[in-house]
């Protein structure tokens, strides 16, 4: 592997790996069917939650299509100001809804207005930061769970509300309720993050973006 890429790798993937693998072996199979992948981060923090409320509740490349038009839009300048500064028309000629406009105009004034603590995050805790981003409308706790995942490479996030997250459990564990899955979750702590990264593999063998 390049080494550019391997610089891209959370620092503590490798120890994660050993201690799932050590204490779990379906999640030992399923990393040895997926070798040298791994998550990346994704963008920074503004454009990679814009882009998650652009692709909400519509497909992949339909999401994609919407988002270029927007970053063409803005200039190829994904910022809050550039949000602000655009007029509304333009963006919703994107092919934004007017919902998910609005929404990204708030966003846009949270950041403006210093109600993200983004400087903040490396000292506060998951729950906090959850809580700071699904204030912004449009946010909801998975979107902010994928930015801890994604973004912030938070190592123990454990985004239970993830259909497919679910139905790989279902599969690789033949787990039926939610409180047997949430059980399961807590056998990987403090490697959530890694082993629902894992799962999702399983089911597709390459990673989405967030």
């Amino acid at each position: 592997m390049k080494p550019d890429l391997v610089d891209m790798k959370p620092n503590y993937w490798d120890r994660a790996k050993r201690a799932l693998a050590k204490k779990d072996p379906v999640m030992a199979a399923i990393m040895k069917r997926h070798p040298k992948v791994f998550m990346m981060r994704r963008g920074e923090a503004f454009m990679t939650l814009a882009r998650a409320i652009c692709g909400q509740q519509i497909s992949v490349k339909a999401a994609q299509s919407v988002w270029n038009r927007v970053v063409i839009c803005l200039d190829q300048t994904i910022t809050p100001d550039a949000v602000i500064a655009r007029d509304r028309k333009k963006l919703r000629a994107c092919g934004l809804s007017d919902r998910k406009t609005e929404y990204i105009a708030d966003l846009a004034q949270h950041f403006a207005d210093g109600k993200i603590h983004e400087r903040n995050w490396p000292q506060m805790d998951d729950e906090a930061i959850i809580a700071e981003l699904t204030d912004v409308r449009g946010i909801g706790r998975w979107t902010a769970e994928m930015f801890l995942m994604f973004n912030l490479l938070r190592p123990d996030v454990f985004p239970l509300d993830d259909l497919g997250l679910q139905k790989a459990m279902r599969l690789s564990y033949r787990k039926r309720s939610l409180k047997s899955m949430r059980a399961l979750g807590e056998t990987w702590r403090p490697w959530r993050t890694v082993a629902s990264w894992y799962l999702w593999r399983s089911l597709d063998p390459v990673p989405v973006e967030y």
